[in-house]
């Protein structure tokens, strides 16, 4: 069954499928609000988020609990956020900023 890739105004949503109609069901029926804007089917049955493009290849310890120990410290100021997180780090300025807003979007 193909993987498909469907961008509503909302939500971007991965979900297997017979066919595009399907997945559009699919969209429909846990989003009936939302409208289609891009259905993609994937050229292969996995879905992949590459860590190296994001930059978190060469951490030790899990970027992810490190970032929102610093959105925990700074009460979910993204700027201070950032901050404590390259001081706590020694990450640039663009790591810290991905990580953090990655990590906002989950639930900060």
């Amino acid at each position: 069954m193909p993987l498909f890739e469907v961008e509503t105004d909302a939500h971007i949503i991965i979900t297997w499928a017979a066919d595009d109609a399907a997945a559009e069901g699919v969209v429909a029926e846990a989003y009936p609000s939302d409208s289609i804007k891009r259905l993609t089917k994937r050229p292969r049955d996995t879905w992949v988020i590459s860590k190296a493009a994001l930059g978190l290849t060469d951490t030790d310890a899990d970027p992810c609990i490190q970032a929102r120990n610093c959105l925990s410290k700074a009460a979910g100021d993204k700027v201070h956020a950032i901050r404590l997180y390259m001081q706590e780090t020694g990450t640039d300025l663009n790591d810290a900023k991905k990580a953090i807003e990655s990590n906002m979007v989950m639930g900060w």
